[in-house]
Formats: structure tokens, C-alpha cells, sequence
């Protein structure tokens, strides 16, 4: 791992050393390109704080506990706020290092731009990577505010790197009519919620595949610390039925992004995102 992490109180449960490690958790708490709300970069401590007294190890959802799992926690990258490059650099060397170390990541972000860099990184060890997006927004604007890197544009970017039909969207229900002219053509879109979504990751049987998961896909009554929050989306029954659909793919990596924790003052946003992400380790 990069030199540049700072240690943080773990995630409950992973207490892997990185060499002996199947998953290795990393903080990645950026937020420079945010266009509204501001506050992902705290996300990654939020979420492990609500771990230690508020979240049990066990999943009766998958009658297993985040302990039996061999998962490493190797706390925060330094991201310097003001420079987007080193900021891009650093998680694409710590993404890289988990790669080639043949471990499955699992980057806590963050806006959704940091998202980019891993899949940078994945796609050298996966040349045939796809990806599943569950997310309210489609994120394929070419560039936003005169940039083409920010987390407006992170699949536009992601597509540029992986092409036609390997990007899978769903619980999308916002962008412009440009962007969703594009996803027409160049990705395969199931919008408002995962139920169609589902039968349709039988394509992906086979392939190595990234999930990126941008909390606004759910409910803002579920998740109001997000910084984009939509009408709509999911619930946590609906992500369970995902996840136990994953697990009959070759999931290679993950992401859960956009965590506000500072928006949502009743601390609900944070514990619901650390069970999310419980859940999202256990079935890795």
C-alpha cells in the first residue's frame, strides 16, 4: 500500500493483516468536484465509528460474520483537498497495489469521482472488467462545470476506458436528456430500481465485475446525508435481492460513495451505510 495512509479506528471485524488478506478496505475521502452538497470526505470515519457500538458482526440476511471473512482495513489515504491530480494518483496507486497483490478492494469514499481511478487500475488486471453502477444519477455528462474529471462525469470516464455494453446502471431516475441519449446507445440503463437489473446480470456470468454504489440510489427517507439526494430509489430489501444475485458473479472490487454524514444530524445516514457496506464485504 502507498505510504500516504493515515490509520483509523477499523472497521468492526477486519482485522486481517494485508498480507494474509482476501479484501482490503480503504478510506478515500474526497470531495473537490462535489456540485451541491458537500461532506463525503467524511464518510469513511462516520462509517467505521457506527460500527464499533451501533452494528453487529453477524448478517442474518447471509447467516455469516464479517470475522470469518479475512479482510484488511488499511485505513485513509492523504488526499490533499486542493490538488485533484495527486488526489486521483494516490488512489489509483493504492488500488493498484491491492490489485496486483491479487485482493479484492473495497474503496470508501468519497464523492464518486474516486471511483475513476480504481477502475483505472482494475482494468490492467481485468482487461474484460464490467461494471454495475447502482445509482440515482447517470453520471455520463462528457464534463461538468468545463471539467471532464468530476463525479458528474466518472462514467462518461469509465466508459471511455471500458466501451460499449459494459456498464450496467440501474436505480437511475436523474440526468440530462444528452446523457441519457448516450446511455442508450452505449450502455445498458434499468431506471428507478434493481428488479429488472437483476435477471439481466446473467450476462455477466463469467466476466470480472466492479460494483460502484452511489448511496443516492436509495430513498433519501433511508440515506438524507448524501449530497445529491433524489425522489425515489431503493430500499434495503432491494439491495439484499442485488447482493445475493452478485454472488453468483466473479465480483472483483467495490465502492460505496457520496456519504454526507454532516447533512443527516440524527447520525442515521452513517449506521445505515455501515450496515450497507457489512453486507457488501460479507457476499465480496
Amino acid at each position: 500500500m502507498p505510504d500516504e495512509m493515515m490509520e483509523r479506528q477499523p472497521y468492526e471485524g477486519c482485522f486481517s493483516d494485508f498480507a494474509s488478506a482476501e479484501i482490503v478496505l480503504v478510506g478515500a475521502g474526497y470531495d473537490g468536484t462535489s456540485s451541491y452538497r458537500p461532506g463525503s470526505r467524511f464518510a469513511p470515519v462516520a462509517i467505521r465509528a457506527e460500527t464499533l457500538y451501533a452494528q453487529e458482526d453477524y448478517s442474518p440476511y447471509f447467516h455469516r460474520d464479517i470475522k470469518d471473512k479475512a479482510i484488511h482495513d488499511a485505513g485513509d489515504l492523504e488526499l490533499p483537498f486542493g490538488d485533484k491530480d495527486t488526489v486521483l494518483k494516490r488512489i489509483r496507486q493504492a488500488a493498484r497495489a491491492v490489485f496486483r497483490a491479487g485482493k479484492k478492494p473495497c474503496f470508501i469514499g468519497g464523492e464518486h469521482l474516486i471511483t475513476y481511478p480504481v477502475i483505472e487500475a482494475a482494468v490492467e488486471r481485468y482487461p474484460d472488467l464490467h461494471i454495475v453502477q447502482i445509482d440515482a444519477h447517470l453520471d455520463l455528462m462528457d464534463e461538468l462545470f468545463g471539467s471532464k474529471l468530476s463525479h458528474g462525469t466518472v462514467m462518461r470516464r469509465c466508459y471511455d476506458l471500458l466501451g460499449k455494453g459494459r456498464i450496467y446502471q440501474a436505480a437511475i431516475r436523474s440526468g440530462s436528456r444528452e446523457e441519457f441519449a448516450f446511455a442508450a446507445e452505449h450502455t445498458r440503463v434499468f431506471p428507478f430500481h434493481v428488479r429488472e437489473l437483476i435477471p439481466a446480470l446473467a450476462n455477466l456470468s463469467g466476466v470480472p465485475v466492479y460494483l460502484t454504489l452511489d448511496l443516492d440510489a436509495f430513498d433519501p427517507s433511508l440515506i438524507k446525508g448524501t449530497g445529491t439526494p433524489e425522489a425515489g430509489g431503493i430500499f434495503f430489501a432491494d439491495f439484499i435481492e442485488l447482493l445475493k444475485a452478485l454472488t453468483r458473479l466473479n465480483l472483483v472490487g467495490c465502492d460505496v460513495v457520496e456519504l454526507a454524514p454532516q447533512i443527516d444530524s440524527t447520525n442515521v445516514s452513517a449506521i445505515v451505510a455501515a450496515k450497507i457496506l457489512r453486507e457488501l464485504l460479507i457476499v465480496l
